[in-house]
Order: C-alpha cells, then structure tokens, then sequence
C-alpha cells in the first residue's frame, strides 16, 4: 500500500509541476534555445532541475519546492524588466558585446578577453558564408555567443537598391487550398473570389481534388502542390500576363498609327502608343523579375 501511494503521489506531483512550469516558461516569454545568454541558459537548467527533484519527491516538502520553482521564475522576471530599463543592469548580467574584426583588422586583444583562438573565429565567419578574412569588413561578438558579420561593401550581394530599381513590396502569401479544400476567409481576404480560382485550376488543366495545397502571393501569382508528385505544372504568372497584354497593346497603337492616314488618328495612336511606353518602363520593376 506505501508503494502504491508513493507511486500516485509522483505521479500527481509530475503532471501538477508538469502544467505549472510550462505555465512558468510561457509567462518568461519565448526564448530561443539557440541564442540564450549563459544567464537564461543557467536558469532554465536550474528550474529543470528544481522541476524534476520535487516530482520525485527529493525535495520531500512540496510548499519549499514551489517557493524555489517561483524564485527562479519570477526573479528572471524582474531582473528582464530592470535590464530593459537600465542598460547599466542589462551590461551586468548579460554582459557586452565584443568587436573581433574592425576595419578589415582582427582585434587580438579582443579575442583573448572572448576566450576564441584564431580557428574558432575562422570557424565562425564560416557560418556565416565568409570563408576569406579578407572579405570581412566588421565582426562582432553577441552575447548570446553569437557572431555576426558585416562583408566588404565590393563583397556584398548587389541588390535592387544598389541598382536603383524600385521592386514590389513583399507580404506574406496567402493558402487558400488545403487539402483539395478552398479557404474561403483567405480567398475572400485576397479580394479574389471561386469563380476566380476555378478558372485558374482550369488554365493550368488541374482538378481541384487534386491540389494538396494552393497559395497566392502578393503578386497574385498562384501557387499549387498537387497529391500527384508526378505531375509537372508550370505556374502561371498574373504579373508576366498583365505586362504582355499591356506590351501588345502599346504594339498595336504603334502598328494602328503606321498603318492609318488620318493624321488626327494617327496622332491620337500615337500618343496613346507612349503614354503606354513609359507606363511600361514604370511597371517593368515590378511586373517582371
């Protein structure tokens, strides 16, 4: 009978302690495993550790259990809160970040007050694709552990800045199948609507049954993974379409003004012939990648 109620009692001090920490972790906030100071990362283990010692009954009392399992939470609580506020407290308990590379220039000194050698340094910058010193204009040492690296401005990927070219914003695409199933709250979202999407299942010789899932980008290109992996499907473009059908219509002014003789139409085609022209030239960024 000692035996049996030995069990129950751990049994229900774990599935209590289970629901109370992950209570306790939710109210901490999210943290991510990977880029956790040595502070979090202490706390967390020790509240683990807590956890497990009072749910199999090492630490007999319950009540004191409780009281460190509320210590080590709240008080990571408040500590957060005063760091946020004051950036003296926050330089104490989480510490500074650390240049390594200034100016292209490895700063030993640095290096050695971080506890890195040489190849894990290089070890590092590899992580974060720069494979030659010579490529790094500034590195830095967080104090999750982490480092992160600034390339040389002629190492860097151009970009559409770089370039001067005004691109589309992005947002992020929408599903509206699932499962062969249309998601209407999204479809409706989107201001498109079934009619719509029937008709580019049809263009792209699709059965909606057949689709696992459907999506739509801010572009409103559409996406579609279908149940059948052997099913090859090029997607349609509705960017690509709309820039064509304004490119064939600016040709056909064109063609229209060369081929009629009244002057006044002429004129008139012509005209239209470039106000299409430089609307092409404004919708090209973002109509064609």
């Amino acid at each position: 009978m000692k035996y049996m109620k030995d069990w129950v009692e751990i049994l229900l001090r774990s599935i209590g302690l289970f629901f109370l920490v992950f209570l306790f972790v939710r109210i901490m906030g999210k943290r991510n495993p990977g880029k956790m100071t040595t502070f979090q990362l202490v706390n967390y283990i020790v509240i683990a550790v807590l956890t497990a010692l009072t749910s199999v009954k090492i630490i007999t009392n319950i009540r004191l259990g409780l009281i460190a399992l509320a210590v080590w939470t709240l008080l990571p609580m408040l500590i957060d809160f005063l760091t946020v506020k004051s950036k003296v407290v926050h330089d104490f308990i989480y510490g500074k970040e650390t240049i390594l590379i200034k100016k292209g220039k490895v700063m030993e000194e640095n290096l050695k007050k971080a506890k890195l050698t040489g190849e894990e340094l290089i070890s590092q910058l590899r992580a974060k694709n720069a494979f030659s010193l010579a490529d790094v204009e500034f590195a830095v040492l967080e104090t999750t552990g982490e480092v992160n690296v600034v390339m040389k401005s002629d190492k860097k990927p151009i970009t559409a800045h770089d370039l001067e070219r005004k691109v589309a914003p992005q947002t992020e695409p929408q599903t509206i199948i699932l499962d062969g199933n249309i998601l209407h709250d999204a479809l409706n979202e989107l201001g498109l609507n079934e009619g719509w999407l029937k008709t580019q299942l049809k263009g792209m010789g699709i059965d909606l049954t057949n689709v696992f899932i459907g999506q739509v980008n801010s572009s409103g290109d559409l996406y579609v993974d279908l149940f059948d992996d052997m099913i090859q499907l090029p997607q349609p473009s509705v960017k690509e379409a709309l820039y064509a059908s304004i490119e064939k219509s600016q040709a056909d002014f064109m063609k229209y003004a060369l081929e009629t003789k009244d002057e006044k139409a002429k004129k008139m085609y012509g005209q239209h012939a470039e106000d299409l022209q430089a609307l092409m030239k404004k919708l090209q960024p973002y109509l064609l990648r």
